[in-house]
């Protein structure tokens, strides 16, 4: 098998392969000597262009090797080579792999001199490792790319078992990764909004920060928020909202609980949903006349307002059940952790469709999360939204609900 994994990295809401074989270590090292020829004898790729499988999560690792098999991912390498693996072969092979050390133990001067290319960027750019760092921890919300962590650990130590690790990974082949989400020729909702809005600079900069982690260890990340600027759109749409205010309040945060606050919501997520209340692709029996009434300057106006405003967040008990849905998902279940998409403060992906959650009104968050299960409000991206919670109880979504409004 020559060239497990070839493009291993950063798969986000991939959640509907379950490892159904317990692998068996020993019986998976005799299956991948083939394998080092591309990723080491011990885990740790043999160039900066294979991934480093060394410590992977054995879920994931099973994942990709199924997705190889069934076409999802492509690769005219690992295609063949997986076609021909039984799902007793993935479980082994990946259990061999995970169980390896981080580090592989001995390895080439190949990884060691890992930082320093920088062939995803400009010959001229020197990659700032701190900037990376700060990229990947915070995000940059000012150019909607959302922060890495939630999903990917703490220094790419990944606690999600379907998310990888990206700790002791080539930083050339995160840069490679990041490229290919970018031009879209590794296709994946999430990950192509994420880095396609990163520059090329930015991906040097995240590869630098993975080339040594432990020497940016002490430097605080940094994040830029600029404030949202009072343009001729805030003015107007201030005025143009008086009739909103009975259910959503004068500045956006509806006293209502059933009523969603607007306070600095995205303002094309609020265009998107007042065009489609208009449209009636989105149905409510208050909002569709209100909104039928609406140019498309009048939105813009509107939305403009609601999204300079600032969101008043209660101080509430939040759930620890909820946390950890949001978090981690639930892999047994097939739950996508919510952080994929909505951050790991809530905060959403303004370009990328996905909403500000953090401080909404309790009851609304719950009766949205009902409404996606019901399939009565299918407005959402590829389904995203009703694939969730279609499989959400009504106790997961009261604790979600809980845990959601809490968040500053």
């Amino acid at each position: 098998m020559k060239h497990i994994l070839t493009s291993l990295f950063l798969t986000l809401l991939s959640i509907n392969i379950a490892v159904a074989a317990s692998g068996d270590a020993d019986a998976g090292k005799t299956k991948a000597a083939t394998c080092a020829a591309c990723h080491g004898s011990n885990g740790i790729g043999a160039s900066d262009t294979f991934p480093n499988l060394a410590g992977q999560h054995s879920d994931y690792i099973v994942k990709q090797l199924k997705a190889f098999k069934s076409g999802d991912r492509k690769d005219p390498l690992m295609a063949p080579m997986a076609a021909a693996l039984s799902e007793q072969d993935m479980a082994d092979v990946a259990a061999y792999f995970s169980g390896l050390p981080h580090d592989g133990g001995s390895q080439d001067s190949g990884s060691a001199s890992a930082g320093t290319s920088t062939s995803s960027a400009p010959v001229a750019y020197v990659p700032n490792p701190a900037a990376g760092k700060s990229l990947y921890e915070l995000g940059d919300a000012s150019r909607n790319i959302a922060s890495c962590i939630g999903c990917h650990g703490s220094e790419g130590n990944s606690e999600v078992l379907i998310y990888p690790n990206l700790a002791n990974q080539h930083p050339e082949y995160i840069a490679k990764q990041l490229m290919n989400f970018k031009n879209k020729s590794r296709v994946n909702y999430a990950m192509n909004q994420f880095a396609g809005n990163m520059t090329e600079d930015d991906i040097a900069d995240m590869a630098a920060y993975f080339a040594d982690p432990a020497a940016v260890a002490n430097v605080v990340s940094r994040k830029i928020m600029p404030a949202a600027p009072i343009t001729d759109e805030v003015i107007a749409g201030k005025a143009k909202s008086a009739t909103c205010a009975a259910c959503h309040g004068a500045d956006g945060n509806s006293p209502v609980a059933i009523y969603p606050k607007l306070a600095g919501q995205s303002a094309d997520y609020l265009i998107k949903q007042l065009q489609e209340f208009k449209a009636g692709t989105r149905k409510d029996p208050v909002m569709g006349p209100m909104a039928a009434a609406l140019s498309e300057q009048d939105m813009l106006e509107i939305a403009s307002y609601y999204s300079a405003q600032k969101i008043a967040v209660a101080e509430l008990a939040g759930s620890d059940i909820g946390k950890k849905l949001y978090f981690g998902g639930n892999v047994k279940r097939k739950i996508t952790a919510c952080v994929a998409c909505h951050g790991v403060n809530g905060k959403g992906m303004n370009k990328a469709g996905f909403p500000t959650i953090a401080g909404q009104n309790e009851a609304y968050l719950k009766a949205q999360l009902m409404n996606f299960k019901k399939g009565q409000r299918n407005n959402d991206y590829n389904t995203m939204m009703q694939s969730v919670a279609a499989k959400l109880s009504v106790s997961d979504m009261d604790e979600l609900a809980k845990f959601m409004a809490s968040m500053k």
